[in-house]
């Protein structure tokens, strides 16, 4: 078993965080790096104290929502939210990170990531969202798929 890269390394405890996710739907983990270091992590659920999916059932899938529609229907924060907000909490900036997620971010996210100052996402799962491929593209932050 050699030396895994810093991607695999960044990917795979990524995706270790999304473990921890509370979504009947998607797990999803991520993690905020600068220089070799992982400044905030985060994964998709519930906001702190409040029931999640897995005690009161998915509202989204009662209602038969589709992946990448009406995401404000859901009690769920997205894993680069809560990264975001995490960092916000402990007084950690984020600018100029790198973001490993295990999937690719939706617009929403997007939007949230390129004023957090992002500049590079690295994703291994899809999400159907052109919209937030385009924003990424025009802000100029660098989308990279992970194998």
């Amino acid at each position: 078993m050699g030396r895994p890269s810093w991607d695999e390394y960044f990917m795979e405890i990524a995706q270790l965080v999304a473990k921890r996710s509370t979504c009947l739907r998607r797990q999803v983990g991520a993690i905020a790096v600068r220089e070799r270091r992982i400044l905030a992590t985060g994964y998709n659920g519930a906001p702190s104290g409040l029931r999640h999916c897995l005690e009161v059932g998915c509202l989204r899938s009662e209602r038969e929502i589709p992946s990448g529609e009406r995401q404000e229907l859901c009690r769920g924060l997205h894993a680069e939210q809560n990264v975001i907000i995490q960092a916000a909490l402990h007084g950690v900036s984020i600018w100029g990170a790198t973001l490993y997620c295990t999937h690719q971010p939706c617009s929403l996210c997007a939007k949230m990531l390129v004023n957090a100052g992002m500049t590079e996402i690295v994703f291994s799962g899809d999400y159907p969202d052109e919209l937030a491929r385009s924003i990424l593209s025009e802000a100029g932050v660098t989308l990279r798929r992970w194998q």
